[in-house]
C-alpha cells in the first residue's frame, strides 16, 4: 500500500473518530442566557464600586497626607 493512500486512509479515519472542540455556529439572540447576562452586569457593578470607594479613600488619605483637611 503506497504512504499517500495510508495516509489520506488515516485522515478519513480521524475526521471520523475526532470532533473539534471548536464549533462555528451562531448563538441564539432571541433567548439570552438571563443568569450569564446577570452575573456580567453585577460584576461590573460591584467593581464600578469599588473603583470609586478606593478613589475616595485615596483622595482622604491625600488630603490627610498634605494638611489640606
Amino acid at each position: 500500500m503506497p504512504a499517500g493512500r495510508l495516509l489520506l486512509q488515516t485522515s478519513a479515519l480521524n475526521k471520523i473518530i475526532c470532533r473539534n472542540a471548536f464549533t462555528a455556529k451562531k448563538r441564539d439572540t432571541s433567548k439570552p442566557n438571563m443568569v450569564r447576562v446577570g452575573l456580567t452586569f453585577g460584576s461590573v457593578v460591584f467593581l464600578w464600586g469599588l473603583l470609586f470607594t478606593q478613589h475616595s479613600n485615596d483622595v482622604q488619605e491625600y488630603k490627610k497626607r498634605n494638611g489640606l483637611e
